[in-house]
């Protein structure tokens, strides 16, 4: 499955046979020492009772680990957020998508990077441009502005050629798949794509090459899409920083583009991509689309199937496109959801996009103690953008997060899972080959994973089921609630739950670099997060704009 996974493979069985063979028997010292990990305490005499199930127990995973696991293997255990009380309304296939035939073609074609995937569509449909010129446009401005920013880690010129190719031969044939025939994009490199590295980002993956198809490819492939190239991850889904430096925002090139969607951020706000592939298992969409001015939308959990990505956690991860604007986001969603037999966690729902809809019809909502609370610099943003959308006609009500929740616990379940995926990184040492390796770094996260007590996983996954029914509680009654991108424990506790949410930018910092709001919506609630960013976008212009970084 991996050209190298052989080794680690190997160097981790070996592990597991020089730990058994050279490890001293337990003692009552060892279990008294052990204790202070996790605030506990056992007499001397239970400790006793204890030592032959603990020798037990260590046989067995050491035993355990010489047995290989692929990638796409998932826990017995299945996350599914929905409530029981929750109507899912079947699903009735993709939407009609209307695209621009009016457009017209600039004075300077490198202008066509920036436009939106329906005036793109227009274009190519009509004739006015092909894939093929359309590619190479994007394929030199990678060329052009990539060694400043950093968003690639392998660039697929000679598969994006063949692809466009072929988009414009079954397009001159009649035969015309929609909206994103022919369009040019970007896929974060945690999905694989046979022939290529997919290399997480991260040194002891760089040559990783993994032969078979992600879903979510695979269905852009039939959508006639066509590949540049594989983004940017933080390593291992962490950050902007990979083996190969640090992704920039091109906004401003001294700052990161943050992480781990990185490069999938920057490569589409700086047109270097029509639109990119991201996953976010807490924060990882939202984040750099808010900090390279995108629009970014992270679906409901199990709406896009996770199948052919790396594994950050398996209850947590989702996939999702970043675009220049709310409208390209739908397409592209509409275009990746649903069921393919692969991960078990995706289910058929409804998205019913609608064409301009009467949005003062939809009930909204605000999260009136995070605004209030709110005394960041961009503030008056926030506050601004609250002004716009009663502008609108949206007349938003006053909501709170829930509270009395153990909060600090809840990292334990990304981490403890992630543990799990990577556990013959970490076993094999081949963990100390990471960029990072300070504190805050994944490496370090995946070493000290081994420390969480499998009772404590469990116990705040109950926590967890408690925070899903009362935000479920707060949010049933509305179809949109507006939240600041990174006040208090929105992003946290969204994530957890597995609700739908949409960055939209909404104004700059004092230093010119974009700034966002979050739309949060009900489970599958995207067409309704769709409609008002789309109003809002279509009123107030703080997307798809060129940066000032590409301008210098």
């Amino acid at each position: 499955m991996k050209k190298h996974g052989w080794l680690l493979l190997l160097v981790g069985t070996l592990f597991g046979f020089i730990v058994a063979k050279t490890t001293e028997p337990l003692t009552r010292e060892d279990v008294k020492i052990a204790q202070k990990l996790f605030n506990l305490h056992f007499e001397d005499a239970a400790i006793d009772t204890m030592l032959q199930y603990l020798e037990s127990n260590r046989k067995a995973f050491d035993t355990m680990r010489t047995f290989h696991l692929e990638n796409d293997i998932s826990p017995a255990l299945h996350f599914d957020p929905i409530p029981l009380d929750y109507p899912l309304s079947p699903d009735l296939g993709k939407n009609q998508w209307p695209i621009n035939l009016q457009a017209k073609l600039p004075g300077n074609l490198e202008e066509l990077a920036f436009y939106s995937i329906q005036d793109l569509a227009g274009l190519i449909k009509s004739g006015k441009i092909t894939s093929v010129e359309l590619t190479k446009i994007y394929l030199d401005r990678i060329k052009k502005h990539d060694p400043k920013l950093l968003a690639f880690v392998t660039v697929t010129e000679e598969l994006a050629l063949q692809q466009a190719q072929k988009a414009d031969k079954e397009i001159s044939e009649g035969i015309y798949k929609g909206p994103l025939h022919g369009i040019p994009y970007g896929l974060k490199d945690l999905a694989s794509v046979p022939g290529y590295p997919t290399t997480w980002g991260s040194a002891p993956y760089k040559d990783q090459i993994i032969d078979e198809t992600a879903t979510v490819v695979r269905k852009l492939e039939e959508a006639g899409a066509v590949l540049l190239g594989k983004l940017v991850s933080g390593s291992l889904a962490r950050g902007d920083v990979w083996f190969g430096g640090k992704t920039k925002n091109p906004w401003d090139l001294e700052q990161g583009a943050s992480g781990s969607s990185a490069g999938s951020g920057s490569a589409t706000a700086a047109g270097l991509v029509a639109f990119s592939i991201g996953t976010e298992t807490l924060g990882s969409i939202i984040s750099p689309s808010t900090r390279t001015g995108s629009t970014g939308l992270r679906p409901t959990f199990g709406a896009v199937s996770k199948h052919g990505f790396m594994v950050l956690s398996w209850s947590m991860d989702k996939v999702g496109p970043i675009c220049r604007n709310a409208t390209d986001c739908a397409i592209v969603y509409d275009y990746i959801r649903g069921q393919d037999g692969l991960d078990k966690s995706v289910k058929n729902a409804a998205f019913n996009y609608q064409q301009s809809p009467d949005i003062k019809k939809l009930k909204v909502a605000y999260l009136q103690d995070l605004f209030q609370k709110d005394t960041s610099a961009i503030s008056i943003h926030h506050q601004r953008t609250l002004s716009e959308f009663e502008a609108l006609g949206i007349r938003p009500e006053k909501v709170t997060l829930p509270e009395n929740f153990p909060f600090s616990v809840f990292d334990i379940i990304l981490r403890a899972e992630s543990g799990a995926f990577f556990d013959q990184l970490v076993l094999s040492g081949v963990v100390d080959e990471m960029v990072e390796q300070h504190k805050g770094s994944r490496a370090n996260s995946l070493r000290q994973s081994r420390f969480i007590p499998a009772v404590e996983y469990l116990q705040a996954n109950r926590h967890r089921s408690k925070l899903i029914e009362k935000f479920h509680q707060m949010i049933k009654d509305y179809d949109v609630v507006i939240s600041p991108t990174f006040a208090g424990r929105q992003m946290l506790i969204t994530n957890l739950t597995g609700h739908p949410a949409l960055s939209l930018p909404n104004g700059f910092d004092e230093k010119g670099r974009p700034t966002s709001i979050t739309l949060l919506g009900n489970y599958f609630g995207e067409d309704k997060l769709i409609a008002l960013a789309e109003a809002y976008q279509k009123q107030y212009q703080y997307h798809g704009l060129v940066p000032k970084g590409l301008k210098e």
